[in-house]
């Protein structure tokens, strides 16, 4: 049996979305949810405030009794948390699953930069929301009972340990304590809701902070909003001409993204994450 708790670190969920997630884990019988009550806290655009969500991390983090840590939803928060959160887990935290993506990559990012259990690029409970999001949240709860079918393709012939990010947050994440080390690693990034320039932009600062690394893959970047004029290139190219500016091997596309096709990519060397 593997124990799972669910903490929000960033943004609510409902007891609907709750209600929904048990219905789906009802059909994996080797994972057991508890879903803890900060999840549902609302103050205002977060799950309460910045001491209640660390605390429920916290909690989550240091419980000997769970085997993995689920975070409910991206939005904005985590990285008002993390880097305290963090520094207060204690060895119980060691050997635990960290799920999540999005704006939860400030935390996976700290937990890696410090060797902290095993962080895994994962749908979470409100993918619920999205249209075919039932298919993303069963991948992560298929994968927490030891079905790899769900992983990146590209990670079956992987001989680079991997890391996957939002290229919003890995950009943020740059400079900061919690910016892990990733030379040596194929780094995987997609992106959601942001103009062309702005993609453009982020590469811009993010390729300069990624010397060393094995190589680049873009995940898809979707609901682009609609500029004033056309920007001229699209985000592939946009990839590939800083990569190409910083000598990063651009290694074409990986499957990720904001949507419900998003596909679980574990840190490190393929397989080192532990979902059992």
């Amino acid at each position: 049996m593997i124990r799972v708790a669910v903490c929000a670190p960033s943004t609510p969920i409902t007891r609907e979305d709750a209600q929904g997630l048990l219905a789906l884990a009802a059909d994996y019988p080797d994972v057991e949810l508890h879903i803890h009550e900060q999840c549902f806290a609302v103050e205002g655009h977060f799950a309460g405030s910045d001491a209640l969500r660390a605390d429920a991390l916290v909690e989550c983090a240091n419980d000997p009794s769970f085997d993995a840590v689920w975070f409910a939803r991206g939005g904005y928060g985590a990285c008002r948390v993390a880097e305290d959160a963090i520094g207060r887990f204690t060895h119980a935290a060691q050997a635990k699953t960290f799920l999540g993506y999005s704006d939860a990559g400030y935390i996976l990012g700290g937990l890696y930069r410090e060797r902290i259990g095993h962080p895994v690029h994962a749908p979470m409970p409100a993918d619920l929301r999205r249209a075919g999001g039932g298919d993303a949240v069963r991948r992560t709860l298929a994968w927490l009972s030891g079905d790899r079918s769900g992983e990146e393709p590209s990670l079956a012939a992987a001989h680079r340990p991997v890391a996957a990010f939002n290229l919003m947050t890995l950009a943020m994440l740059c400079g900061t304590r919690l910016m892990p080390g990733l030379a040596g690693h194929v780094v995987m990034v997609e992106e959601v809701s942001e103009y062309l320039y702005a993609v453009d932009r982020l590469f811009f600062h993010l390729t300069a902070h990624l010397g060393g690394v094995a190589g680049l893959r873009l995940g898809r970047v979707s609901d682009v909003p609609e500029n004033d004029r056309p920007f001229g290139i699209d985000a592939p190219a946009i990839a590939a001409h800083w990569c190409q500016r910083h000598s990063i091997p651009f290694l074409g596309p990986a499957d990720i993204g904001h949507d419900a096709a998003n596909r679980i990519v574990p840190f490190g060397l393929a397989g080192s994450a532990q979902g059992q």
